[in-house]
């Protein structure tokens, strides 16, 4: 009788360590054991690692601007989640680095972030240092001034030399606008953030400030009182997500992510609850860049 005693506990004890080990008792399967990736490869060892560091913009509404949940919200850092969700990582395991544009290409190289999603336009100079898997937005570049203003009507309105535009450093608008200034040494302003030259132009330092159209129309919504779009969308901005440059294998993960969320419909909720709110057009969705 001793021996079946003995036995019965052992089982019991066996039966609650593995009930242990299948999370039973911590709240439930976090999802590393029910994906699977090809041995080495950046996407197994983000899921193994149960967690992931991403690069996104804080200060743009729509798509990337911290909240008063402290964390950012918009379209890109939806897009991010999308992906992160097909790695296997719970959201909360995500630490969100701000990625201001100066730096996004040095935080990839450098390791500082396993992504970035931010607004990013792919250009072939960018390629020279990382990689993008996308796109999955199309933007284009537009000027925002304040409302009461009937001298801006478009970027040949700077060529009179009169007019300062703000711009955010190493951003592609930034580089666009300077054909169509007179002097870039004047009336270029450029900040680390388009914050900064919303204020600037709220406060009178400039005469407009110029970025991509979806994020100027974020600033509107929020304050239409003060603020109006100059004329149209005069570039195309096709957004990618930025990963190492050697990384083909991850950058096609990512691309087939994106194509399976415009399949299932995450892609457009993602927007429907983020820039969509601001009366942007979605779009058809962009081919994606497989190169």
């Amino acid at each position: 009788m001793r021996i079946k005693r003995v036995a019965a506990v052992a089982a019991v004890a066996a039966l609650a360590l593995g009930l242990t080990a299948c999370g039973g008792d911590d709240g439930g399967d976090t999802g590393a054991g029910s994906k699977s990736f090809a041995a080495g490869s950046t996407m197994e060892k983000l899921n193994k690692a149960q967690k992931i560091k991403v690069g996104t913009k804080f200060d743009q509404p729509g798509f990337g601007l911290k909240g008063l949940s402290g964390k950012p919200e918009g379209f890109d850092v939806e897009i991010a989640k999308i992906v992160v969700k097909e790695l296997g990582i719970p959201e909360d395991k995500i630490e969100w680095v701000e990625a201001p544009s100066k730096v996004r290409e040095d935080v990839i190289v450098n390791g500082t972030v396993d992504l970035v999603a931010a607004t990013y336009t792919i250009n072939d100079k960018r390629k020279e240092r990382i990689a993008f898997a996308g796109p999955y937005y199309e933007a284009g570049q537009n000027i925002l001034v304040k409302k009461d203003d009937t001298t801006i009507t478009g970027p040949d309105s700077f060529k009179d030399g009169t007019k300062k535009v703000c711009s955010v450093t190493g951003s592609t608008p930034a580089e666009t606008i300077k054909q169509y200034v007179k002097d870039v040494g004047t009336q270029l302003v450029l900040f680390d953030t388009y914050d900064k030259c919303r204020d600037a132009l709220k406060g009178g330092q400039v005469n407009a400030v110029t970025t991509d159209n979806v994020i100027l129309l974020g600033y509107i919504a929020k304050d239409e009182a003060s603020f109006k779009l100059a004329g149209s969308n005069f570039t195309k901005e096709p957004y990618g997500i930025g990963v190492k440059k050697e990384d083909a294998d991850f950058r096609s993960f990512i691309n087939d992510t994106l194509d399976k969320a415009v399949a299932d419909g995450s892609w457009k909720k993602a927007w429907d609850d983020t820039a969509g709110k601001f009366g942007a057009e979605l779009g058809a969705a962009p081919t994606i860049n497989r190169y």
